[in-house]
């Protein structure tokens, strides 16, 4: 019997199609390490949706199936890995009431991500509640499932270590109860998006999953470069370019020549963007078809999502009637 390989927990908000940088980094981490036999259980973030989308509530359900359906399309397995939807447990709501009473304030206003979400989003009125208390949601998300390693990447450790530390002054306040999650970090750094910044749907820079050959071909067109290189011959710098970041993972083959035809002004941005799109839509291509085939299955979403919540069930529920006797909240 080979030995287990602990048990994973990661989520995924329902605010979009997934995009490349999903593909590089958590999605595609998560595909790999179901594929290595870890016990994996993955989510759909709906409530943790309502910090930043609160006023879109109307699109929620379509929202769900649309990043079930690309989960599904790029490799997740129902039925070796545990898929369900976060509001289909309310034993995460109650829990998070429980921990959100230890949860000091000064903690959750230090999160880095608290910080970025109130600047990335300046247009919107973002600064409610539920983001401030969204460390302590994500520690429930975690621990009711006794998870024991979560996949981050390295900028996002700080964001995992918060959740750490609560479930530490929870097991010194009531006894050892919770599992004390662990990073597990990602091989590939973070995504840049059109614009430079960290690619991500709300800032309208990413690349999506299921993006037709022209659309991609016309968003990679569409990335800032090094602003030295004007033209054909101009010496470029591409450890500072995005295109030339996106290489290093979509194309392994030529990113060497890539690098060093950047360097010395030989390759073009024109042509190096091309070279990125071709390699871009050749990899996502099998996820935009098997997404197509899914598509056409009707209440598929729904039965998958189902069947985890009957799977996570039990643990979720052993859990929180650990957590309620060690607070004094079990029913004599």
């Amino acid at each position: 019997m080979e030995p287990r390989r602990g048990r994973v927990l990661t989520g995924f908000r329902p605010t979009g199609d997934l995009h490349i940088g999903h593909w590089a980094g958590n999605v595609g981490n998560a595909v790999r390490l179901q594929d290595e036999g870890y016990e994996c259980f993955y989510f759909v973030a709906n409530w943790h949706m309502l910090t930043t989308h609160y006023d879109r509530t109307a699109e929620l359900g379509s929202l769900v199936e649309g990043i079930v359906l690309d989960l599904l399309a790029c490799g997740i397995d129902p039925e070796r890995s545990t898929l369900y939807l976060q509001s289909d447990l309310p034993e995460v709501a109650e829990m998070a009431l429980l921990l959100g009473m230890i949860a000091p304030l000064g903690w959750l206003e230090r999160v880095p991500t608290y910080k970025e979400r109130l600047r990335d989003m300046a247009e919107r009125d973002v600064a409610n509640f539920g983001l401030l208390g969204y460390p302590v949601l994500q520690t429930v998300d975690i621990s009711i499932v006794r998870g024991e390693l979560v996949p981050v990447g390295e900028d996002q450790v700080s964001h995992l270590e918060i959740s750490r530390e609560i479930v530490r002054r929870f097991n010194r306040l009531f006894g050892e109860i919770l599992v004390e999650p662990q990073p597990l970090l990602s091989d590939f750094p973070l995504v840049p998006g059109s614009d430079g910044r960290k690619m991500s749907k709300s800032l309208d820079n990413a690349i999506g999953l299921v993006d037709d050959p022209d659309t991609i071909r016309a968003k990679v067109r569409s990335f800032i470069t090094d602003p030295q290189k004007v033209r054909l011959g101009d010496p470029g710098r591409p450890e500072i370019c995005p295109i030339y970041a996106l290489h290093t993972r979509f194309s392994p083959d030529i990113v060497d020549w890539t690098r060093d035809h950047c360097r010395s002004g030989e390759l073009g941005c024109v042509d190096c963007k091309t070279n990125l799109a071709d390699r871009l839509i050749e990899e996502l291509r099998p996820i935009r078809e098997r997404r197509l085939e899914l598509a056409s299955e009707p209440g598929l979403v729904w039965k998958v999502l189902g069947e985890g919540r009957e799977r996570v069930g039990p643990v979720v529920r052993e859990t929180m009637d650990a957590v309620r006797d060690a607070m004094g909240f079990s029913r004599p």
